[in-house]
């Protein structure tokens, strides 16, 4: 544990140092007044402007009714939908007093369509009411460090104290990504859910998908009050990054323009959570090595004129005597920004290695 909160100092005070000098660095063109770019592996913050101030998030506030909806319910739980939720004003996926509707079409709907409607049949069954469900957004945001977000409803329709920022919502983002159910909904164009007379089909607002090469999420917003909102994300050679603007004038352009200066003028070393980063020599085992890999994603972003700066190390042992078992420490990954370690990671073991018994090791 202690390793692995010195790792994330490291990679905080990494953040903090790299987001102060993309700022001052300029970035691109954007009509939005409040934006943020965010690598979704890391949590780097690549630009950002106007990102921590408190704005109206519109309908991106379903990223959170969504989180709550994935980790507090379960998915195939029937839900009576209420005359209140089914009167719910603005967006809809059009809910009828007393029909009964799966809690995970209830996140589809609210997901895809933006259907109001179904965030509060999701607040209601969760929580019972709409502000005991706002309680619990408001706790999760502080445990994902989003503390400069206030929410009073599910769905993001205007209320004086319903606030976020750009900063906070790409953290949330970032960790609903981290579910494998919202991250295929969220690039999800089509779908339908059943309805009392047929079927209701389902289609993203979000027109980044299929017309931006990577793009897979997240979720658009938009009020008079909060303007036009995107929480964007895309992924290409397996880099994904997460881009948010909020009071844009044009959405679906400073989203590609934030995340073609991402992706165009930034390098990023990494060491994935998972992925194999090299091998032990293993004494008097039943295989000579076994693979490592780390714990968690190791990396570190800078411009492309900096690139030939960054450094990624493993150190591992010359050899580790069996029996080995998986998830086992055998080293660590580092990775360094002119000569600085920025980053890090724990190097486990991926599979089990028996030991060899004692007569077998003398045979030719």
């Amino acid at each position: 544990m202690r390793r692995l909160a010195y790792g994330l100092l490291l990679l905080i005070i990494a953040c903090l140092f790299w987001s102060g000098a993309a700022e001052a660095a300029g970035g691109p063109y954007l009509t939005a007044p409040a934006a943020i770019l965010m690598e979704a592996g890391t949590g780097q913050v690549l630009y950002e402007h106007g990102a921590r101030e408190e704005r109206p998030p519109a309908s991106t506030t379903k990223i959170m009714t969504a989180i709550l909806a994935l980790e507090l319910g379960r998915l195939d739980t029937p839900v009576k939908v209420s005359k209140y939720a089914a009167t719910t004003p603005g967006a809809s996926i059009y809910l009828t007093t007393g029909e009964v509707v799966k809690l995970g079409d209830l996140v589809k709907g609210a997901l895809l369509n933006s259907g109001n409607d179904a965030t509060v049949a999701i607040a209601e069954n969760l929580a019972g009411t709409e502000e005991e469900f706002a309680w619990l957004m408001n706790r999760k945001a502080r445990q994902l460090g989003a503390n400069h977000t206030h929410f009073k409803n599910p769905h993001g329709l205007p209320d004086p104290g319903h606030y976020t920022t750009a900063y906070d919502l790409a953290l949330m983002a970032r960790y609903a990504l981290g579910n494998p159910v919202f991250r295929r909904l969220v690039a999800t164009q089509e779908d339908q859910i059943p309805a009392p007379d047929g079927v209701r089909y389902l289609y993203n607002t979000n027109r980044l998908l299929g017309s931006y090469p990577g793009a897979d999420g997240v979720k658009t917003g938009t009020t008079n009050a909060a303007g036009q909102c995107l929480v964007a994300s895309a992924t290409r050679e397996g880099r994904q990054l997460i881009a948010v603007v909020l009071g844009s004038s044009d959405r679906y352009a400073d989203a590609r323009a934030l995340l073609d200066y991402g992706f165009n003028g930034f390098y990023t070393e990494t060491a994935r959570a998972g992925e194999p980063a090299g091998r032990v020599y293993v004494k008097n085992g039943e295989v000579i090595s076994v693979p490592v890999a780390p714990v968690v994603t190791a990396g570190f972003t800078v411009s492309m004129d900096q690139a030939a700066f960054l450094e990624k190390r493993v150190l591992l042992p010359a050899v580790v005597k069996a029996p080995i078992s998986k998830g086992q420490e055998l080293g660590q990954v580092k990775i360094l920004y002119q000569g600085r370690e920025v980053a890090s990671s724990t190097l486990v073991a991926t599979r089990d290695v028996a030991a060899l018994p004692w007569w077998s090791r003398f045979k030719k």
